[in-house]
């Protein structure tokens, strides 16, 4: 049986702007998490990594972790946002592990986990 996924991804620049406008943020070290409700039971999520932080290769890399991040923690995330997470600048000499715990620290603060995650 495959799993089932909860999420599409944004894509569109009008779409990114109206989270970065209307929505809540959360800024960590490494994450900058934006959050708004789209009215569908499924949430979509956007990536963005900036020229700032580095060459392709390494954008490339920082954008896999972070969908990573969010596809294993995806069941804890409740449903029907938008969610647009912000590489900034530090992300690119962070190991997987604290890019983990400031994605899901951002998530926390501007109440994106479940209950049952909120507790965890």
């Amino acid at each position: 049986m495959t799993k089932v996924r909860f999420t599409e991804s944004l894509k569109k620049n009008s779409e990114f702007r109206r989270v970065y406008a209307k929505g809540k943020s959360s800024a960590g070290p490494l994450v900058v998490l934006y959050c708004r409700k789209n009215g569908t039971g499924m949430n979509r999520l956007g990536i963005t990594v900036g020229s700032k932080v580095g060459k392709a290769v390494r954008r490339n890399l920082i954008r896999r972790r972070i969908r990573e991040i969010y596809r294993l923690a995806e069941d804890g995330f409740q449903r029907g946002y938008d969610i647009v997470a912000v590489a900034r600048v530090r992300a690119a000499s962070a190991d997987y592990r604290a890019l983990h715990d400031d994605l899901i620290r951002c998530a926390k603060r501007v109440g994106l986990l479940t209950a049952e995650e909120m507790n965890r």
